[in-house]
């Protein structure tokens, strides 16, 4: 009997597998911010939304016409995709991105731009004494996806100064900027892209926003006067969730070396990591259609307009900005209480802290809220 209950005091001693994780992940961030939240939602006028930055406007009615043709399909899709998809890929890539002679083995599409980045380290092979360079002021999951596969993650301003090359494995590029809307200019695409080839340094640019260009115009980093051409150890991440509406649909790609996603390929087949055929139907016609992303680019033009000026008026400072879906704003002063003052007039945003320690006074601002949404903001502040 003492030794039954020894054993299961040992049992007992030993961290669950749920704690194991929680360990080694920082607190969603996004619980943070429920209290304020709620104090926006209790406003007379109802809360403005202007946190998250997920999509409100139809989805467009090409796409959703698409979906439903593709509805019935009752056999497993391909991780690679239909060649229709891929086609549609390297079309697009060629179009808008300059990415010349880019073809099927130059193109995966994958299950939402989020799920690619979170699980990427782990399906490199990275791990513990690997490291992941990311901007100081970034999309959380980049360092997620470092801690997922234990490999370690470093913060930087300029990857050629600020990082290590000898122990960098995966560099991660972000532009324009999540959450700042700051644009690398070529020439600085280009400078780093061949400081990464001379290190064997794997670059993954995240280009979601490259579309939604105010005041820069966003390069990708396959542009050839970026690459030299080729698409060696470097690779374009994209996503429809914004410039198409379809965040509810996972739909997203990447284009870039042919051996790097080869090898991806092979990984995602084993995992079973597929876009749903009805959502790669989507895709194609989403591609194949400028005119809805140039609607939906006048919208939020407008409301980007309309937001800017009523800020400064309110008294803050917008930095950088030049491009993608938010607003980067501060009064000078901690961005937990800048959230806790919009709060209190119904608006919610997100503070800047959840980007990185840098971003402590500032706060982000999305675009993505309704028309009348945006003007109860405008009027509020």
């Amino acid at each position: 009997m003492q030794a039954l209950r020894s054993r299961c005091e040992k049992s007992a001693k030993k961290a669950s597998p749920v704690s194991a994780v929680s360990d080694r992940l920082p607190v969603f961030p996004w619980d943070k911010l429920e209290p304020y939240k709620a104090t926006a939602a209790a406003h007379p006028g109802g809360i403005v939304d202007l946190s998250v930055g997920t999509p409100v406007d139809p989805v467009p009615d090409v796409v959703q016409k698409a979906l439903v043709a593709a509805a019935d399909s009752p056999g497993y899709p391909t991780v690679w995709g239909t060649p229709a998809l891929r086609d549609a890929i390297a079309g697009w890539a060629e179009r808008r991105l300059g990415a010349r002679g880019a073809g099927h083995r130059n193109v995966l599409p994958v299950v939402g731009s989020k799920e690619l980045v979170a699980w990427l380290p782990t399906q490199l092979g990275l791990g513990p004494g690997d490291l992941v360079g990311v901007p100081r002021l970034a999309y959380p999951t980049y360092e997620v996806g470092a801690r997922l596969a234990r490999a370690e993650h470093a913060v930087y301003d300029d990857p050629v100064t600020d990082l290590d090359p000898a122990a960098l494995k995966l560099l991660w590029l972000n532009s324009p900027s999540n959450p700042t809307g700051r644009v690398l200019a070529k020439d600085e695409l280009a400078r780093i892209v061949a400081w990464a080839r001379e290190h064997d340094v794997l670059v993954f640019s995240d280009e979601c926003y490259l579309e939604l260009g105010w005041e820069a115009e966003p390069v990708s980093v396959l542009d050839p006067e970026v690459c030299g051409g080729s698409y060696e150890g470097i690779v374009a991440v994209h996503s429809l969730s914004k410039r198409s509406n379809l965040a509810g649909y996972r739909a997203a790609f990447v284009v870039g070396d042919e051996a790097v996603l080869g090898d991806l390929l092979q990984i995602r087949k084993h995992g079973g990591m597929m876009t749903p055929a009805p959502v790669q139907a989507a895709t194609v016609a989403a591609l194949g259609d400028d005119t809805h992303v140039a609607e939906q680019r006048e919208r939020y033009a407008a409301r980007r307009a309309s937001l800017r000026e009523a800020l400064l008026r309110h008294g803050f400072r917008i930095e950088h900005s030049e491009a993608s879906l938010y607003l980067w704003a501060t009064r000078g002063e901690s961005c937990w209480s800048t959230v806790a003052h919009l709060a209190e007039l119904g608006i919610l945003v997100a503070p800047g802290d959840f980007y990185g320690e840098a971003g402590h006074e500032y706060v982000r601002v999305a675009l993505t809220a309704t028309d009348e949404r945006v003007a109860a903001a405008v009027q509020r502040l």
